[in-house]
């Protein structure tokens, strides 16, 4: 039985990309439907557009559409000449494609533990982690929050190595007067459907403004093909659907409106829910923070995330686990107590339903919800 059956109502979603399709109407359909029509279904007229626009929207010079958030990744990496022998610091406390994207491109992954307040990359425990073989920190703008990156990008030019910045969850952030991904020597997007601003299938981009990486990207995404059709390094498949480019086009003039309402689902959760046991995520005092998720701490979540499954709320786990507790990094050789603060982290979070077209009513029964479990309401 699903565990939000037999409630009497209807649940609330976690996420419901449904809505937000329909409230586009005509403006998606039509140029979809135009697309189909031109036969122009990879990269094309519709990539170059956009390409221009997210530019605009990162305070970069220029961006490359890319087939997901996580190739954007490993084509920044490819890019910068970074590979075997080569190591990366990064946070333990993220999506595991930022760490994978590193071991696809031959590299080691540093782990450096989070600052407990932002769960962002320490950027004290970033720098300790720096070896001699370390040629960037990729660093993870988690739940739409930015990391300290004036810290981290003073560290990698004392060291003469790349910042990255992985801004998959933080299309939009910005801190002191700067968005995400301008930051470091390139910033790396996705357009998963959940994202701020997701498309209706994997999609992603590389925001930069070096002329000569922007260039490199772009023949890695076509198998390292250079204009003239000669290969001259292996790259890969990472080609941006011309279709997504379009849904993303659909999307963005509404962005601001729908970034202000995740704003606002996530300053009245914080209202009501203050004075409970519950560790509530913060605004950014440096800049804008996104809200691509609404992640609370709780000593009790297991228990919390039953009771809201119980009474119909839909809630989300980011992340579980640890990346060096991950099946898939053994081989580097961390255990249980290597990066504390990401492992107390694991065990605390929880995401209530955050998106833009979540009822009132809905986030209503969410905080009763809540607040009926701290009371100890059966």
């Amino acid at each position: 039985m699903s565990p939000l059956a037999g409630t009497g109502r209807n649940p609330v979603p976690f996420f419901d990309l449904a809505r937000q399709h329909a409230q586009l109407g005509e403006s998606l359909t039509d140029p979809v439907d135009n697309l189909l029509l031109s036969g122009n279904c990879v990269l094309g007229p519709a990539v170059a557009r956009l390409e221009e626009e997210l530019a605009s929207w990162s305070g970069t010079a220029r961006s490359v559409g890319v087939s997901s958030g996580t190739d954007a990744l490993q084509a920044v990496l490819l890019a910068l000449g970074i590979g075997p022998g080569d190591e990366v610091v990064t946070t333990p406390f993220t999506f595991v494609a930022t760490a994978q994207a590193i071991v696809r491109c031959g590299a080691k992954p540093v782990f450096a533990d989070i600052d407990p307040a932002s769960l962002n990359l320490d950027p004290i425990a970033a720098e300790a982690a720096c070896g001699p073989r370390t040629r960037a920190i990729l660093a993870v703008h988690l739940f739409g929050l930015m990391s300290d990156v004036e810290s981290l990008a003073a560290i990698a030019r004392r060291r003469g190595i790349h910042l990255v910045e992985d801004a998959a969850q933080a299309f939009g952030a910005s801190r002191s007067g700067r968005f995400a991904g301008s930051w470091g020597v390139a910033g790396c997007h996705s357009f998963y459907p959940t994202k701020v601003l997701g498309a209706a299938g994997d999609a992603g981009a590389v925001c930069a403004s070096d002329p000569d990486l922007v260039a490199k990207i772009r023949q890695i995404r076509t198998h390292g093909a250079d204009p003239s059709g000669s290969h001259r390094f292996v790259g890969g498949n990472f080609r941006m659907d011309a279709l997504q480019a379009l849904i993303l086009q659909a999307k963005l003039p509404g962005l601001p409106r729908r970034l202000q309402a995740r704003r606002e689902h996530s300053a009245a959760y914080g209202e009501a829910l203050g004075a409970t046991e519950a560790k509530l995520p913060s605004e950014d005092p440096a800049g804008e923070r996104v809200w691509s998720q609404y992640c609370l701490r709780h000593a009790k979540r297991d228990a919390l995330r039953s009771h809201l499954a119980s009474a119909g709320i839909g809630t989300g786990i980011y992340y579980a686990t640890p990346l060096h507790l991950e099946p898939c990094f053994s081989f580097l050789g961390h255990s249980e107590g290597s990066f504390p603060i990401a492992e107390g982290a694991a065990r605390e979070i929880l995401a209530l339903p955050l998106f833009p077209e979540l009822r009132e009513d809905e986030r209503a029964r969410t905080i009763q919800a809540v607040l009926d479990f701290e009371r100890g309401a059966p």
